[in-house]
């Protein structure tokens, strides 16, 4: 597979820690040469591919480290836990970020669906999970190769980019986290499209009769198959959301009660009680470790 070349773009044109544009809408590039521990973190639906080192992320208990071998697909947005524990200088990690477009991978889903015996479904698999982990396989190295070329010309970029992402995105519908992916992007799916409403107005009022009503379903039923998808009570996963965007604010520079207030939380003592519960300290001692001197 193309691994080391794919390395060698990317160290060719990032020379510091963190993400950087590569000029395809939705494309990032990052490196870490640092550990950093698990912090709170939003992971928007995505895919993350690692080409050296590893990372991991956390979500309700559950670890996933992924590195060369596997790439992280997350179909919808989620709060984790998200660090680089094994990064060093000597073994800088490398990687890269590729927003999934949800028009996008819908269209290509629902195309796949109707296209018969063109993918064989996967045996159902009732396990409540909401990351998949996917073995690299050649046709998404290949994507994701031809992807990060066009990063050479700006023209090349703008001509080819949304054709080379799609087909990245139909390399990844195909491959090990195909069927999770397509059940989450497919026709109907009540629960992706109340997780993406969610997401936009984390700072507006919310209800889980509310959630139930905008899927379609009784409360019973949408707190089922919410759990089933997220791992998590619609409750506990709007209160993950909210705290978990929070601390990434404050960690951006935010103030603590500016944090609360674009999160939702008109109570300064109930977010940093339940910012406690869920990281183990108040908010101000999160802001003040973030901001602390290395």
């Amino acid at each position: 597979m193309h691994q080391d070349q794919i390395k060698k773009i990317i160290a060719s044109r990032i020379d510091q820690d963190g993400l950087i544009e590569t000029g395809i809408a939705g494309v990032k590039l990052f490196r870490a040469t640092q550990a950093m521990p698990c912090a709170p973190a939003v992971y928007e639906p995505s895919v993350i591919a690692i080409v050296a080192g590893s990372k991991e992320a956390v979500l309700d208990g559950a670890r996933y480290v992924y590195d060369t071998t596997q790439y992280m697909c997350c179909p919808m947005s989620m709060p984790v836990k998200a660090g680089t524990p094994a990064a060093s200088a000597e073994n800088p990690l490398y990687g890269v970020y590729i927003q999934l477009n949800p028009r996008v991978m819908n269209e290509l889903a629902l195309v796949m669906e109707t296209a018969g015996r063109a993918v064989p479904a996967a045996k159902a698999n009732h396990a409540a999970q909401a990351i998949k982990l996917a073995r690299w396989d050649q046709a998404f190295s290949d994507a994701l190769l031809s992807l990060l070329q066009l990063g050479d010309s700006e023209t090349d970029a703008a001509v080819l980019g949304e054709t080379r992402l799609r087909e990245l995105c139909y390399a990844v519908l195909k491959g090990d986290a195909g069927h999770f992916a397509r059940q989450a992007f497919g026709a109907g799916n009540a629960i992706a499209r109340s997780i993406a409403h969610l997401s936009s107005n984390l700072d507006k009022p919310v209800s889980i009769d509310d959630m139930a009503t905008r899927a379609g379903m009784s409360r019973a039923v949408f707190h089922r198959k919410f759990k089933q998808a997220t791992t998590m009570s619609p409750i506990q996963f709007v209160k993950s959301m909210r705290l978990g965007d929070a601390a990434a604010k404050i960690a951006e520079g935010m103030t603590v009660s500016e944090a609360a207030m674009n999160v939702g939380y008109v109570s300064p003592s109930q977010f940093s009680r339940e910012f406690r519960r869920i990281y183990g300290q108040s908010p101000r001692q999160w802001s003040d470790a973030q901001h602390s001197p290395v």
